[in-house]
């Protein structure tokens, strides 16, 4: 890891970090629409284009720091620590984006789904090896929410994977034509997958 500069917290984004950051943004809401740099010197349609280029960055942006700070709440940050990163105080930080820390689906997991149990709490840095033993005893995962994970039960072993965010869709077909299925489809930044396994459940 590389010490932080004199004077910068060691969680905070060099001045050039945080620059690079913003020109990505910007050259993918004027990059990625085809034509719409060029269209914008004669078409006066193409600002409508941009407009709406910029909300849906803005949409993408807003989901990426919900999730961000909610995987940073299962690497076991305080709000205190979050709301000095995002410059407001540990209650506005908690309200505006503490979430339930169940997933919304185990919620009605009750009597209605005997079959289905929370596992709760999990961390970014012990859930892979609760879910690898809860795999063997033939639980796996269908929902998760912050330090929570919503397993249901089968008569055979599952196996799961975490992998960070890549762009596109390549890794994730590479992984659904060995039998991976992404168990949500909009996550960051991890991706969590199951599969199941020719394998008899374990007992309990």
């Amino acid at each position: 890891m590389t010490p932080a500069a004199p004077g910068r917290r060691a969680d905070a984004l060099s001045e050039s970090e945080a620059a690079a950051v913003r020109d990505a943004v910007a050259e993918a809401v004027l990059g990625t629409p085809a034509g719409l740099r060029a269209d914008l010197e004669s078409d006066p349609d193409a600002y409508l284009r941009l407009v709406s280029a910029s909300r849906t960055a803005a949409e993408e942006t807003s989901r990426l720091l919900r999730d961000s700070i909610n995987g940073a709440r299962a690497a076991g940050h305080s709000w205190d620590a979050l709301g000095r990163l995002l410059g407001v105080s540990r209650q506005a930080a908690q309200q505006r984006f503490s979430s339930a820390t169940q997933p919304a689906a185990a919620r009605s997991a009750g009597s209605a789904h005997p079959r289905r149990k929370v596992l709760s709490p999990v961390t970014a840095f012990d859930e892979m090896a609760l879910l690898a033993a809860e795999g063997r005893r033939g639980w796996h995962l269908v929902d998760y929410g912050t330090m929570s994970h919503l397993l249901e039960s089968s008569d055979r072993q599952w196996e799961h994977r975490r992998l960070l965010w890549t762009p596109g869709a390549t890794a994730r077909r590479h992984l659904e034509a060995d039998g991976w299925s992404l168990v949500q489809e909009a996550t960051f930044p991890w991706g969590y997958y199951a599969r199941p396994l020719d394998l008899p459940a374990e007992p309990a």
